[in-house]
């Protein structure tokens, strides 16, 4: 069966050192679901079982095992060109997507040739009360929506959204750090409003800052709009 020779081909391509690595700063999933693959070998692995006709039985195995098991599923997806075909596999995979690092690296090429039908679906990623689905709804929008097909609506679409949970912020503050970087003029009065919940509003702060696309004039700037305590 594939899923017994993909078990296979990922034990014997195991890094121990790089497994300890993943072990620490991945700590949402079980630590003995990490075997220890470096991303170019899953990478390469991906590319080889998309050509595969048995891929579906793959694919529709869920929930998978291990870490490397979800990262190639994210893989293949990433590399579907019938974006009707991708955006079904995606739908059925993100809630069983369990840390950053899967979330954050899923993302399909054919994304770019269909924004608008991307945008229906990110406003329903956003909306969900899964936290890895709506992270990988405004990572879509700040990877597709901040550069020519910028609009004001979207970040106030995330300017909106409240949660207590970690990696749905820390996208957040990700997102309008970006922004800031593109788009500073309409992205300021975000921050010098407190439109962000206190933690995420210092965080963006804190990540624009060490960006380089901020100048630092900007940067001084931002630095002074810092809320030093919860006024909310």
């Amino acid at each position: 069966m594939i899923k017994d020779d993909i078990r296979q081909r990922l034990l014997a391509q195991q890094d121990k050192k790089y497994k300890e690595m993943q072990e620490r700063i991945i700590n949402t999933v079980p630590a003995d679901s990490i075997i220890g693959v470096r991303t170019p070998e899953l990478r390469q692995m991906a590319k080889e079982l998309s050509k595969m006709e048995d891929v579906g039985e793959f694919l529709s195995d869920l929930p998978h095992e291990l870490f490397e098991e979800d990262q190639l599923h994210a893989f293949i997806i990433s590399g579907m060109r019938d974006y009707s075909l991708c955006m079904a596999e995606l739908v059925r995979f993100l809630p069983y997507v369990n840390n950053w690092a899967t979330c954050d690296q899923m993302s399909p090429k054919v994304f770019r040739k269909h924004k608008d039908e991307l945008l229906d679906q990110i406003k329903i990623w956003i909306a969900s009360d899964h936290t890895y689905t709506v992270r990988f709804g405004v990572g879509m929008l700040m990877e597709h929506f901040l550069d020519e097909d910028f609009d004001i609506r979207y970040p106030k679409m995330v300017a909106k959204l409240r949660s207590d949970e970690y990696y749905v912020n820390m996208m957040i503050a990700w997102y309008f750090a970006t922004a800031l970087a593109k788009q500073y003029d309409d992205i300021l009065p975000f921050i010098e409003k407190n439109k962000l919940d206190t933690w995420t509003h210092n965080k963006t702060i804190q990540k624009a800052c060490e960006s380089f696309r901020i100048t630092p004039e900007q940067k001084e700037y931002l630095k002074s709009l810092k809320i030093k305590k919860d006024t909310k």
